[in-house]
């Protein structure tokens, strides 16, 4: 797309929409617009930079690295854009094509997000414009098809069955657009909104590297602890009773849920790879069933927040196992605490990969993989060799919260991700946010699920620090009649 393509939109806006409107006499404000006053910054751009092409010849090469930003090459004439040319080994030959390359670089260099906000923004005003039977829908939309081709290359250079098919869904939203409000209005709107959202998720619009990086760090180590706290207390315990040489049991359980662990991680990915037509409803089921998982555990986390409760639940865990003195009651014990964190990490970790999209970087969560295991590492030494008390209650209300907003972000995308698949049906909401990062979709269906998670999430807050609290203060009034008495 060229700057002539991102200024005409804004210049057919400024223009008399027929010669019969134009000999319509008008106020001097009606004639000339103040551009300040009508235009964003960035429109203003396009049409200053659209004016300045007009003396140029076509484009021709590419625009230095050092001359792609607008902000400088903004405020440089053409005599110091070319010297700028020939410092870096341009020669004279062609300099005006080169000049004008630089200078229609700002129409292709927006940020791809920023890209398909401009399209969004343009389908939903021509979908709006149409039910209102506005003649101006049909410009709208023709406004979102050029908005695209800032990126349609780079689209089609990775998919070109999905830019065919969005330009072909761009043509019939400008065709519905232009009968006005009807049900081919309704369903060309669905499609362009699932179909931009593939190109987002194939573009990697998705979680940042630090925030990839955190939620991996903090999935490692909140699975990690509760393992190494239950292990931990199982091997003082044998210890304490004499029984050192049967910590060999709780290793081989350890060992065993490890191995496990990776097994199930195999067999997950071995389901994806062998299932790819079925690939949204996979992804999607993995994303919902972690954010229940993760809501249960946000839950669980902040239930055990006393380090009454916490103790309470250890030593239940410890006593059965070492109470029955079995090689298999050790082993197991050691087995089902270190395997149900395993299978839990496997889960939100696929589920993390899958929100990051398909081009994200691996390196922020197995970076986030390994900052938690040291530090895993760092605490079991910690608690093991010097006695190192960890201050649970803050811990597990910080972690408990930051689950809280996985599962949250979990369930928006595992439901966009079933309604691209066609899975769950799509009801576009207008005027809500889009937020990726967030698993944020404008439908009545990812909204709803996020809003039930919310609402959930008010009912056990009431439920652990009212309700329980309570209890618990009647069953200590009544341990003191008793006493009295």
């Amino acid at each position: 797309m060229t700057l002539i393509d991102a200024a005409l939109p804004i210049l057919l806006t400024l223009t008399p929409a027929s010669p019969q409107q134009a000999a319509v006499p008008r106020d001097r404000d009606a004639v000339a617009p103040a551009f300040e006053d009508r235009l964003s910054l960035r429109d203003r751009r396009a049409v200053a930079l659209y004016a300045s092409t007009l003396r140029l010849p076509p484009a021709s090469g590419e625009a230095p690295s050092h001359l792609r930003d607008f902000d400088a090459t903004g405020r440089m004439s053409d005599a110091e854009v070319l010297d700028s040319l020939r410092a870096v080994g341009e020669g004279p030959e062609g300099a005006l094509g080169r000049l004008a390359a630089v200078r229609n670089y700002q129409s292709r260099s927006s940020a791809t997000g920023q890209v398909l906000e401009q399209v969004r923004a343009a389908v939903d005003s021509a979908y709006a414009m149409a039910r209102a039977q506005d003649p101006g829908a049909d410009g709208m939309a023709l406004s979102a098809y050029l908005a695209f081709e800032q990126i349609e290359r780079e689209v089609r250079s990775k998919d070109a069955g999905l830019a065919a098919e969005l330009e072909a869904e761009l043509a019939a939203l400008r065709a519905a657009a232009a009968r006005g409000a009807g049900p081919e209005l309704e369903v060309a709107r669905t499609r362009l909104t699932q179909a931009l959202d593939r190109v987002a998720a194939m573009l990697g619009e998705g979680l940042s590297p630090l925030n990839l990086f955190v939620q991996s760090f903090v999935i490692m180590l909140r699975e990690g602890l509760e393992a190494i706290l239950i292990v931990g207390a199982l091997m003082t315990f044998l210890a304490k009773m004499g029984a050192a040489d049967r910590r060999r049991h709780v290793g081989a359980g350890v060992l065993a849920a490890i191995v496990a662990s990776l097994l199930t991680a195999l067999a997950l990915e071995t389901v994806f790879h062998l299932s790819p037509a079925h690939q949204e409803a996979l992804e999607g089921l993995t994303m919902v069933v972690a954010s229940v998982v993760l809501f249960y555990v946000s839950y669980w986390l902040l239930s055990k927040m006393e380090v009454v409760k916490w103790s309470r639940f250890v030593k239940s865990r410890v006593h059965d196992a070492v109470t029955r003195g079995s090689a298999l009651a050790l082993a197991s014990a050691a087995f089902l605490a270190v395997y149900r964190e395993g299978f839990e990490t496997v889960l939100f970790y696929k589920a993390l990969l899958i929100s990051a999209g398909p081009n994200a970087s691996l390196a922020p969560t197995v970076g986030g993989m390994l900052v938690g295991a040291l530090l895993l590492l760092g605490v079991y030494i910690a608690m093991s060799r010097f006695g190192v008390r960890l201050p649970l209650k803050p811990f597990f209300a910080v972690t408990s919260a930051f689950l809280y907003y996985m599962a949250f972000v979990f369930a928006g995308t595992g439901i966009h991700e079933l309604q691209e698949g066609g899975f769950v049906p799509a009801t576009p909401v207008s005027g809500a946010p889009r937020i990726p990062a967030l698993g944020i979709h404008p439908t009545v269906e990812t909204l709803g699920a996020q809003a039930l998670l919310l609402g959930l999430a008010l009912v056990a807050l009431v439920w652990t620090f009212v309700v329980e609290h309570r209890r618990a203060l009647a069953a200590e009034r009544r341990q003191a009649d008793e006493v009295v008495a």
